[in-house]
């Protein structure tokens, strides 16, 4: 089959609504958000079912062309759009897949397609009474099958787990076409081999995920969120551990935040403003969650955060008052990938390790960075919580910054080689894709890496489904 022959027979199977091919319509899907890494593309593809997934899988199986997935191309390591050299491939938009399929509050699950933005998942179980956890930045336009093929973190990985944690079912759409239904609600079931976890975090490699059971939970009925200015990260990780301890084990979020960061949120993002009075150099944005009144809860908040400022691990500390004090809060939060845009594209790290071990990361990966880069901006944040700690380098204010991206394999191996030597993860929530893949060949054990490969060439032994991502 041409290539000619397989587009005619794709715009077939999509209907006219479900393909682009004009050049300027089709420019947004090939360019990452950071604006990275792009390709070119024979067609957008724009499925509205999973049959017609399906229908294009099967063509592209034949005619030998590759297929990009793509959910709302909110990711940082270049997963979601083709690589520059791809002539051969079409991307795969699941965008138009984005019905809730059905909401059991009794069972407490909801069935979503693909495409739905996260947000609106959540509203769904907001709506019925329910809960769903998972939640980063771009939740406004992130999709869930993205989410789950990646195997996001997030803000609340602490209390509910990474997506792979909030997946009961999956519908998959394999390499050759064929469909994968294990769309199942069922808390329990030791048969065989529990597939869905092949496909969750493989970033698209594996099959193409186009439907989900996930996990609710009840909705929170009080919620106390406090921005904190720490002594120093050794004091936010013993915070941690008696927030955790004083709340009943009610903490849901934990957020590291150095000052850097909030400088440049403050200075490239209108609407937000600083919580305390006066400068600190290290932050914590904690909350916690609890069905047994807003009394009870605060009155252990306040409680743990009154000793620990006796004991000199808090300096200052500002609890929400209200709805729209709490969500200011997390809007610095959310704001501080855009704030990084703004002044470059930056040299990122995504690590974890374990969360004892946070400070001592920190420790030895500033006074490493600044002696291989003096002249780069520093930022430290993240999911202390979980042990994940979003390490970037900014180009120097009016420097080069395409020289400065020619040290960025350097620097990787300056960071990475100290999250391995202390038993860590180069990437804890973003993913390989592009950006992290030689990374991942260097430091991960060889058994492993073939195990990948195995997998891969037993599932998709043309190498169609995002070829070059993670391997």
């Amino acid at each position: 089959m041409t290539d000619l022959e397989a587009i005619v027979q794709l715009k077939e199977i999509l209907g006219p609504k479900g393909y682009l091919e004009d050049t300027g319509a089709m420019a947004r899907y090939l360019v990452d958000w950071r604006g990275a890494y792009r390709g070119p593309a024979l067609l957008v593809a724009r499925p509205a079912t999973t049959a017609e997934v399906a229908g294009c899988m099967r063509v592209c199986a034949l005619a030998g062309i590759a297929v990009i997935p793509q959910g709302g191309n909110t990711g940082l390591v270049g997963g979601s759009v083709p690589r520059p050299g791809d002539t051969r491939c079409i991307l795969l938009s699941l965008e138009r897949m984005n019905a809730v399929r059905r909401l059991d509050a009794l069972d407490f699950t909801i069935t979503v397609e693909a495409g739905c933005v996260l947000k609106s998942i959540q509203k769904a179980a907001e709506d019925a009474d329910r809960f769903f956890p998972l939640s980063l930045a771009a939740e406004g336009s992130c999709q869930i099958g993205g989410n789950l093929s990646t195997n996001a973190g997030g803000i609340q990985v602490l209390r509910y787990g990474m997506a792979r944690d909030l997946v009961l079912g999956l519908e998959v759409v394999l390499p050759n076409g064929e469909i994968w239904s294990g769309l199942t609600g069922l808390r329990k079931d030791n048969t065989g081999y529990d597939l869905k976890h092949l496909f969750i975090g493989a970033e698209g490699t594996l099959g193409i995920i186009t439907a989900a059971v996930l996990k609710l939970f009840p909705r929170p009925r009080a919620i106390e969120t406090a921005f904190i200015a720490v002594r120093d990260p050794s004091a936010a990780i013993e915070l941690l551990s008696r927030m955790r301890a004083g709340t009943g084990d009610a903490v849901t979020a934990f957020e590291l935040i150095d000052r850097a960061i909030l400088d440049l949120v403050y200075a490239n993002v209108a609407g937000n403003s600083d919580p305390l009075a006066q400068r600190h150099d290290w932050y914590v944005l904690t909350e916690s969650f609890g069905a047994e009144g807003s009394t009870g809860l605060r009155d252990a908040v306040e409680r743990v955060l009154g000793q620990a400022m006796e004991d000199g691990l808090v300096i200052d500390a500002a609890l929400a008052e209200s709805h729209a004090q709490r969500q200011a809060f997390w809007k610095i939060r959310e704001d501080m990938a855009e704030a990084q845009k703004h002044e470059g594209v930056p040299i990122r790290h995504d690590i974890a390790v374990t969360v004892s071990r946070v400070p001592e990361f920190l420790e030895r990966a500033i006074p490493a960075c600044r002696a291989a880069l003096p002249d780069a901006r520093i930022v430290a944040f993240g999911h202390a919580g979980d042990g994940n700690i979003h390490f970037n380098l900014l180009p120097p204010r009016g420097g080069d910054p395409s020289g400065f991206h020619t040290e960025m394999a350097r620097i990787n191996r300056v960071v990475h080689d100290i999250v391995v030597d202390m038993g860590g993860s180069i990437s804890a929530e973003h993913g390989i894709g592009l950006l992290r893949r030689d990374e991942l060949a260097h430091y991960k054990p060889s058994l492993a890496l073939e195990t990948m490969r195995l997998l891969k060439r037993t599932l998709d032994p043309r190498n169609l489904l995002n070829p070059g991502k993670v391997l």
